[in-house]
């Protein structure tokens, strides 16, 4: 019985790492190279005793994996990045590029989305802090998540999402496909790469111009990295507000220095003043998300965005973890949403 399940998994699954993808404990799987397979569990690390046959058996499962979506990993296009038909996001580098042989990296999709009631049981935020914000949500603040990779953002975003009144129309726009809103009037958008004729790409930032024609009530966005990001302050400073996106970033200030430098890579020239403004005008919140030595995600810290100060958009928290879990600062909402000039909710 083991032999059918095997050769089934080398013919019509995902080879040695087949029973890896279908263990739902195991949130991301690494292949470095044939002998050097190693997976995520629980936020840790850990190398298994799988391996394939050689560097061509590898290569095999990634053509196979990225030609379902009309990709191509090969000497010529050495990158490439796919999914799989559960959403799972995969990437794939290969010689002469990786000089451990091809590299296959799979951060699995979670097929059960977190309750808010669920994250505060894992210790991952506290009631109160749920509470408030939900209140944000419900009060049509922008929200930003801010963290590094792998430490929840995506997860995070699904439950701030699930605050959304079910009457409001919710477009997503995605380089991947992960997130799953619990509405039933939503518009899931994803970007496309080029095909192998090097044609056919549709990019973040043409997915978020085409959706402000779509009538959105709430726009999330999957994650800002590039140039999409002053598309995005403008929408979100003429009427789109409410919405929701994610940033890679070491703190909350960070994550305002990076979309200040994002915003300038754009096509507009835009003196960095005038992006600090646009900054400052459009987004109301970021939360910062961080994994523990343990492996364990959490928030660590809800900051409001405040005005431009001092040459600076002001960012000050509202809740920090002490060690102990999330607990609120000397940093009133109230007085900070008067300083922006709009309401900031509070439980």
């Amino acid at each position: 019985m083991r032999l059918q399940e095997a050769v089934f998994a080398e013919t019509a699954g995902y080879g040695p790492i087949d029973d890896l993808l279908r263990d739902e404990t195991v949130t991301e799987i690494m292949v470095n190279g044939p002998r050097d397979v190693w997976i995520e569990r629980d936020g840790r690390l850990y190398l298994t005793d799988i391996a394939f046959a050689d560097n061509e058996h590898v290569l095999r499962l990634i053509q196979r994996i990225v030609a379902a979506v009309g990709r191509r990993c090969d000497e010529s296009s050495p990158m490439v990045d796919a999914r799989l038909p559960d959403g799972s996001r995969v990437n794939a580098i290969i010689p002469p590029l990786s000089l451990a042989g091809p590299i296959l990296t799979i951060r699995k999709f979670r097929a059960v989305i977190l309750t808010p009631e669920e994250l505060v049981d894992r210790h991952s935020i506290t009631q109160e802090a749920v509470l408030f914000l939900r209140r944000c949500v419900l009060d049509r603040l922008n929200i930003v998540v801010a963290g590094a990779s792998g430490t929840g953002k995506t997860t995070l975003l699904n439950v701030l999402s699930s605050f959304i009144s079910a009457g409001e129309r919710i477009i997503t726009i995605e380089d991947a496909a992960e997130l799953r809103l619990r509405q039933r009037h939503v518009i899931p958008l994803e970007a496309r790469s080029a095909n192998t004729e090097g044609i056919g790409q549709v990019t973040i930032r043409e997915l978020l111009r085409n959706a402000l024609r779509m009538r959105p009530d709430r726009l999330v966005i999957g994650e800002c990295r590039g140039a999409e990001t002053l598309d995005m302050l403008q929408a979100l400073n003429t009427g789109h507000a409410g919405s929701l996106t994610t940033i890679h970033s070491n703190s909350a200030r960070d994550a305002i220095a990076r979309i200040e430098t994002m915003a300038l890579m754009g096509d507009v020239a835009l003196p960095l003043g005038a992006v600090r403004a646009q900054i400052a005008a459009a987004i109301d919140l970021v939360i910062f998300v961080e994994r523990a030595k343990d492996g364990a995600r959490k928030v660590a810290h809800i900051s409001a965005v405040g005005m431009v100060q001092d040459g600076s958009v002001d960012v000050r928290p509202i809740f920090a973890d002490d060690g102990s879990g999330l607990r609120r600062t000397d940093h009133v909402p109230a007085s900070v949403g008067e300083m922006r000039g709009r309401r900031l909710a509070s439980p």
